[in-house]
């Protein structure tokens, strides 16, 4: 019989060795790291422990290299010990990633199951949902609308998909959807230490045509908002449903810099110079900053007549366009009045390009044969990068 391996667990702590004694006594050894050291993991290609064990019980605080390390390495397991159950402490240990959270007094039989459990985790991951975030090069370009629609038809596709509109306050997507969410974003996160499947589902809103929706909040924001439980929303959210969809707010560097869990971000631009311009930036910012997660480009209201054409567009992005949809602003328009997405009525060009990108964001176009797919992008107006009339 093979003899198991045993996990790689590292211990920051600045009091005696009576955690590594504890640990000891469970067969487990540990490596003792520094605060310098644990700066150190933070670093792309340090080499991490399994399981890392961090001590608050002298600083009663979180080292905030920690949440540094969870965001570089999502798969690490993280316990935190402290004197007690301080509600501030285990909340900040959980916005900074910890996963279990030890208290005195301290045993080696708590330890060891603590261990155990991240280990488990760590050998047999949960299964995880797309996770596609949408974000405009610039204001009006139609990123909401593109969302809204993209998360609808995953809706019907899989009989089950979420929406989250990350704009702390005032977004849009409860109009498109013509929803009217008792809760929202904010309270999911103001409420980490509860946050769990059953009360993510008691936050969100069931709208037309079976998508679910987690709103933006219907209150401004007085102060600024500690982001870092974002990833934890979208986290969970992915464990609960085979598509997520994120309409991003470009302008909060905040939100844009807690998205570690995303697969695709679909950036949404169309024909203004200024717009193309951003678009190149923000593509190449997010492709350093999520170097795991596939980016693309969308671009919307396609115009053969503009004076930036098409081909100048792909030429700009370094031909990096994955999709055109067709220019039909009135019917977007009476559509969000309606509260109704354009793609429950796919009996028009735009409604059945927006069809065709959420099935090629899925993954349900890579099997078809070329003639098929050069027929679908005929009829829903999608065209080659760089093609240009």
């Amino acid at each position: 019989m093979a003899t198991p391996v045993l996990p790689d667990v590292a211990l920051v702590t600045p009091l005696d060795g009576s955690l590594e004694s504890l640990l000891a006594s469970c067969g487990l050894r540990t490596s003792r790291m520094s605060g310098d050291a644990l700066t150190a993991l933070s670093h792309p290609g340090a080499r991490v422990p399994d399981v890392l064990i961090v001590d608050t019980r002298a600083a009663r605080s979180i080292p905030p290299a920690m949440s540094a390390v969870k965001r570089q390495h999502p798969s690490i397991g993280i316990i935190v010990v402290a004197s007690d159950s301080d509600p501030a402490v285990l909340l900040e240990a959980m916005r900074a990633g910890a996963t279990e959270f030890v208290q005195e007094p301290i045993t080696a039989s708590a330890l060891e199951q603590a261990v155990s459990r991240l280990v488990a985790d760590r050998v047999t991951p949960p299964s995880t949902g797309e996770v596609i975030a949408f974000v405009g090069a610039k204001g009006g370009v139609g990123t909401t609308t593109t969302a809204v629609n993209v998360a609808s038809v995953l809706a019907k596709l899989s009989r089950r998909a979420l929406l989250i509109d990350l704009h702390l306050g005032y977004g849009d997507a409860a109009v498109f959807l013509a929803a009217e969410p008792r809760f929202s974003l904010l309270d999911a996160l103001e409420n980490q230490p509860r946050l769990d499947g059953e009360f993510l589902k008691s936050l969100v809103a069931t709208t037309t045509g079976g998508l679910d929706l987690l709103a933006s909040a219907d209150r401004a924001i007085a102060a600024p908002f500690d982001m870092r439980g974002l990833d934890a929303v979208v986290q969970l959210a992915a464990s609960q449903y085979p598509f997520t969809v994120l309409d991003v707010p470009r302008s909060d560097p905040a939100v844009l810099d807690r998205l570690d869990h995303v697969d695709q971000f679909v950036v949404v631009v169309n024909q203004e110079l200024a717009t193309v311009r951003n678009a190149a930036r923000m593509s190449a910012a997010l492709r350093a900053r999520y170097p795991n997660a596939k980016v693309s480009t969308v671009l919307n209201r396609t115009d053969a007549h503009a004076e930036i054409g098409q081909r100048d567009v792909a030429k700009t992005l370094d031909g990096a366009i994955a999709h055109e949809l067709p220019n039909d602003y009135r019917r977007a328009l009476t559509a969000m009045h309606r509260g109704q997405p354009l793609t429950l009525d796919n009996h028009n060009r735009l409604s059945a390009s927006l069809t065709a990108l959420a099935r090629e964001l899925a993954g349900l176009e890579r099997d078809r044969p070329e003639t098929t797919r050069g027929f679908k992008a005929l009829f829903s107006g999608r065209r080659p990068a760089g093609y240009s009339k």
